[in-house]
Order: structure tokens, then sequence, then C-alpha cells
């Protein structure tokens, strides 16, 4: 059990979850629940598939800022600065904005930005969706290998085979052993247990510190320009108004890279340093998908200061996430998620 949802010392709801974190080599440090629990990567997949542009050369044959990685890295929540800076890229790269296949549908998820659409009447585009970074970077990988830019999403795309084979190399196993599934924008993504999610953003966290024996070692100058890019622009990764990544990221700047999935799944890589003596990763799913999101943002927080992530002013600043508050009409609070459990220290090696 970690998050329960009280109101007038009622609890009305209990959400429950598991959470694990792991260092670079494998070894559990914390954990509660079950650590084996197979979980669909969904969005958590982006920094690993974006290490196939960066491997191929794209961010110097398109001139690639942090901004614009840490875009494609990111779900972001469509406002306009997401906007402008996907279309910067597509200018450059020479493809059009129109190849998206991501849709339209929730977008933009910036509500305020979602307002002022409705009001002049415009109808948001695939640019403005929360995928539609990571798809442009498919596209540009087509522009790359003059790969056809029609139709990238299927699975046989030669860019789909590409993405399948860099996501194996960071989880260490072959394309054949992937476990696919088609996300909410209609690309493929893959399934792992939730203490290999962990140990790919630990991997993430210091790509440096990948034994040289480990295949994965190959990754590590990517993952290292990948982690920089979002860690440098949190604001690009989700959003600059009240998105649970983009908050805790500035909160705990430099020490912790958030990225989200869906269904109530996040991930986290703790950097080194900071009190903290090797990075490490986290990684937690809420069983029923996140109640409303705020057992994930409860759970989230709660871990991070139980990890020793966050000190005493990021926890301030992340008050609203940690004890996520349900108001009535006149804006009184009348009941919040609170997030209650112990992660229990271990060291045993999956």
């Amino acid at each position: 059990m970690l998050v329960r949802q009280i109101r007038g010392g009622v609890v009305e709801s209990r959400h429950r979850g598991s959470v694990v974190e792991v260092g670079i080599d494998g070894l559990v440090r914390r954990v509660l629940g079950d650590p084996d629990t197979v979980v669909n990567l969904r969005s958590a997949v982006k920094p690993f598939g974006l290490v196939a542009l960066v491997e191929t050369g794209g961010v110097k044959e398109f001139d690639l800022s942090d901004a614009e990685l840490a875009v494609m890295a990111g779900s972001h929540s469509g406002e306009d600065l997401h906007v402008r800076t996907l279309q910067a890229v597509f200018r450059r790269s020479g493809v059009s904005q129109h190849y998206l296949g991501c849709g339209s549908e929730g977008a933009p998820l910036d509500a305020l930005t979602a307002a002022r659409l409705a009001r002049d009447g415009e109808k948001p585009g695939p640019i403005r969706h929360m995928c539609s970074g990571q798809h442009a970077s498919m596209l540009l990988l087509c522009r790359m290998n003059a790969w056809p830019l029609e139709e990238y999403w299927r699975p046989d795309h030669p860019v789909q085979r590409l993405y399948r084979v860099t996501v194996a190399r960071v989880f260490s196993t072959t394309p054949e052993m992937l476990v696919p599934s088609i996300d909410a924008c209609g690309m493929p993504t893959y399934a792992f247990p939730l203490h290999e999610v962990a140990r790919a953003f630990a991997m993430l966290a210091d790509p440096t510190a990948i034994p040289a024996t480990d295949t994965r070692s190959s990754l590590a100058g990517a993952l290292g320009r990948i982690r920089d890019a979002m860690l440098a622009r949190p604001d690009m990764v989700a959003g600059s108004r009240d998105r649970l990544d983009t908050s805790i990221m500035k909160a705990a700047s430099g020490r912790v890279l958030a990225k989200g999935g869906a269904e109530g799944l996040r991930a986290f890589s703790l950097l080194a340093g900071h009190g903290r003596r090797a990075a490490s990763g986290v990684a937690l799913k809420i069983e029923d998908g996140g109640g409303f999101d705020r057992a994930t943002s409860a759970a989230a927080v709660e871990t991070l200061r139980q990890v020793g992530a966050l000190d005493a002013s990021a926890l301030r600043v992340l008050g609203r996430y940690h004890r996520p508050v349900a108001a009535d009409p006149r804006g009184e609070p009348v009941g919040e998620a609170v997030a209650a459990f112990e992660l229990a220290p271990v060291g045993e090696l999956l």
C-alpha cells in the first residue's frame, strides 16, 4: 500500500504499487512490493530510443540543441515553446511536420494553451501532441538514411527496426526477445520487469560507470548527451506549468532526472554527488494506473525523499505533489493523498 486518499478522516481510496532502487551494477538498494512486476515502458522509453539518432550522428547533422534533444526525449505539454522548438528542427532538416503520425488526441496537455486555442478557434495539430518530439526524432532518422517518411510508425519500417535494436541494446537483450505493444500515439513500446527499468535509468544517471565488460558501455556517449540535455532543459521534457517531471528536475537541479510513462509508471535517474556516493535508478508503478495522478505524484516525491534525493528546500517546492489536495468549489482543502510507506534497504543482485 503506497498511497491513501483521505477525506474527513475516512480512507476513500487505496493505491497499491511497487518501488525499486537499483545501482548500475544491478544491486537492488531499496525495494517495496514486487520488483519483478512487468510494466510497459510507454513514454519512459523515449530517452533510450533517442540513442539511435544520437549514435547515427543526428546531433551534428541537424545541429541539435539541448532543448531540441530534450523535447525529443520528453512528453511535452504542447506549449508554444515546444512547438517553436520542433518547428525549427523541421525547417533545418527539410522535413515537413505534416508527416507526423502521432495524431492530436488530448493535445495540448497544457490547460492554458488549450484554453487559448479554443478561444481563438484554432484546432491543435499533431505537433502539439506530447509525443511529437519522439516522432520527430524518427523522421530525422528517416531523412538521414533516405528511408520513406510515410508510415514510419509501422513495425516493419526500417526506423522501427533500428529503434527495436537500440532499445534491446539498452536492456541487454535481443530484438526478438522484446515484448512489444502499441502506445497511445501509435508507436511501438516495450515491456520489462520494474527492476530492469530502474537499472536502465541508473545507467542514464552515470553512463561512464557502466563497466567496460558490459556491452552497454558502448552506449555511454549517447546516453550522456541525452542526460545532459534533459537536465539542462527540464521545461522541454514536460512543460513550464504543473508537470511533475519538470518540477522535480527543477527542484533537485542537477541531481535527479525524471521521466514518466503512463498508467502510473515513473522512473528517475539519481546522479552521484550531493551526498550520494554512486548513481542509481528508481522505478515505481502504481497498480491502478495512478489514481488521477495523485497516487503517482505522492509516491514519487515520497520515494525521492526516502532515497535522499531531495533536500528540505526541494520538498517544500514539491509540496503540492507530495500531498495532492482535493478542494471544494471555494478552494478549501477537503481531502488529500497521503503516501505512507517505507522502502526496505536490501542487497541482492537481480
